[in-house]
């Protein structure tokens, strides 16, 4: 919880770059990102092998891969891309999920794919990015399926042994995989030592063992990555992105997000392009200049 996180990076985002001619590009990717050529031609080159990209080629790309971009000498390349950060879809993935993706990423086979243009995922990205308004929850699962798609046949859900389970740990690490991570913040510590038959005590013990990290603060960091993603992509003032985070006071928020992340909630958002709250004050500014004209 110590450990400063100031880069924020854009997530189930698409977004678009340019890169020069006769330029190379090392792409630096955390988790999943799906990178499309728009315009343009180059080559990925990795070891000693090299790649056509042509226009409407896709690349998967994970935080392991080791290879390359060339763009031609003859043009500039233009590309789309959205990026899938597992540990950011605590509602929707469980603990077993995310760290399949995790190992998924650190396996060699996962390093690179590459598809190109006559393949049905081409069609299908090019889809998703000509939307007049991208956006929206069904446009980000729709960024979801064609990921998934791109993994193609080894997306493997994790499997989960049905035999009665005697030890403390199994069970625990076996409920956490069928959970989604923010149910834990509807379950008081009580209610998670029957559902796993543990008492407190052992508990406390496997689950910091399990986790890395007590109930408590695993349940605190839930809450400031719910609250840095409100900041990050919706109007809501401070005060009300506190209170869809789960804190009750406005002070406690503050204070827990300032010593989590090194900035106050304000100034992250400044920093890291939330700037709904700062839009809403300016459009309200004219109204209230025009008033005070008239009453002059």
């Amino acid at each position: 919880m110590n450990n400063p996180d100031h880069l924020y990076q854009p997530h189930l985002t698409m977004r678009e770059f340019t890169l020069p001619a006769g330029k190379e590009w090392c792409p630096q990717i955390s988790d999943w990102s799906l990178v499309q050529v728009k315009k343009g031609h180059g080559y990925w080159l990795q070891d000693q092998t090299r790649a056509e990209l042509a226009a409407g080629t896709i690349l998967l790309l994970t935080g392991a891969s080791p290879g390359r971009v060339l763009v031609s000498q003859l043009n500039t390349m233009t590309c789309s891309s959205f990026t899938v950060i597992p540990d950011r879809l605590t509602g929707l993935l469980t603990f077993g999920e995310r760290d399949f993706f995790r190992q998924a990423a650190s396996q060699n086979k996962f390093t690179v794919r590459i598809f190109p243009p006559s393949e049905p995922l081409a069609a299908r990205m090019n889809e998703l990015c000509a939307r007049p308004k991208p956006g929206g929850l069904l446009f980000k699962l729709r960024m979801l399926e064609i990921l998934v798609e791109a993994m193609g046949s080894e997306w493997v859900q994790p499997t989960v042994d049905q035999e009665p389970l005697a030890d403390a740990r199994e069970r625990l690490q076996l409920f956490l995989r069928e959970l989604p991570l923010d149910a834990l913040l509807e379950l008081s510590f009580d209610d998670l030592a029957r559902k796993t038959h543990c008492t407190a005590r052992h508990l406390s013990r496997i689950f910091s063992e399990v986790v890395g990290m007590s109930y408590r603060d695993k349940r605190a960091e839930i809450r400031l990555a719910r609250a840095r993603d409100l900041l990050a992509t919706s109007q809501f003032k401070v005060v009300e992105v506190a209170m869809e985070s789960g804190y009750k006071s406005l002070s406690l928020f503050n204070q827990m997000f300032t010593r989590r992340f090194g900035i106050s909630p304000g100034k992250w958002r400044d920093k890291n392009g939330g700037q709904g709250e700062k839009t809403r004050r300016r459009s309200r500014r004219p109204a209230v200049n025009k008033t005070r004209r008239l009453m002059k």
